[in-house]
């Protein structure tokens, strides 16, 4: 695993280096470049990977949080391939601490979508026109915790910086954060770093699909576990996407 995070490890061109606490020295400077031991992200990522498999093998829910430009795509895409959730457009304040509210507001996208499948009968131009701007706003804010039913179990975090209001709200309620932590960034209410490059598109989809996987094994140990087999529905697991990075490198 070391040589196929090893270009995903490269951190932020910096002169400023964030110093932390963690098992092991999260960066050293080569040239004005700081870069991160992979020794040290891989045994933090297997960590990591293993939290999201028994989180969701008990059933669980993960919500990837990734809404920066490059993030939202790879977030979305990972998400949905493992029947997860996700936000990748912006967060908006209370999704984890005033849920009620916050899942009223799902209910309104649901009602919206189906009056929309019915052709918005009845409705003036204008009208139509106005509920169709409601209902972009509202699937761009809310569809990937569309079906979530409840706050999650986990918090998966590209760019602790820009996504601090999430990690707070989930440290105020006690729900543990995945995070990808660059050398420009603290850890502050992460509870599982994860040392690495948020910035470049390529090592945000690695990350993603790495999660995703692991959520995807997690998923194949619980309908396991219940007689089901999804050997037929499962990507290759996690050691293989592993091994496919490396061969990319």
């Amino acid at each position: 695993m070391v040589a196929a995070i090893g270009r995903a490890s490269v951190g932020w061109e910096s002169l400023v280096m964030v110093t932390v606490a963690l098992p092991a020295p999260t960066a050293v400077r080569l040239s004005t470049v700081p870069l991160m031991p992979t020794a040290t992200t891989a045994g933090l990522l297997d960590a990591a990977l293993k939290l999201v498999r028994d989180t969701v093998a008990k059933g669980g829910r993960i919500l990837f949080v990734g809404t920066k430009r490059q993030a939202q795509k790879p977030v979305a895409e990972a998400a949905e391939k493992c029947a997860q959730y996700y936000m990748n457009h912006r967060w908006l304040g209370g999704t984890l601490t005033n849920w009620q509210t916050v899942s009223k507001s799902i209910q309104r996208l649901k009602q919206v979508d189906e009056q929309m499948a019915h052709g918005a009968e009845g409705l003036t131009k204008k009208e139509r026109l106005q509920i169709e701007r409601e209902q972009g706003k509202l699937q761009a804010s809310l569809g990937g915790i569309r079906e979530m039913g409840a706050r999650p179990d986990l918090l998966f975090v590209i760019d602790v910086g820009k996504e601090s209001l999430a990690i707070l709200e989930a440290q105020k309620l006690g729900i543990p954060v995945i995070a990808i932590v660059d050398t420009n960034c603290s850890p502050k209410g992460v509870d599982h770093v994860i040392p690495g490059n948020d910035d470049a598109a390529r090592a945000i989809a690695l990350y993603c699909d790495l999660i995703s996987r692991a959520a995807l094994d997690g998923m194949t140990a619980q309908m396991g576990a219940a007689g089901v087999d999804l050997g037929a529905l499962i990507d290759a697991p996690v050691e293989d996407a592993v091994a496919e990075a490396v061969a990319e490198a």
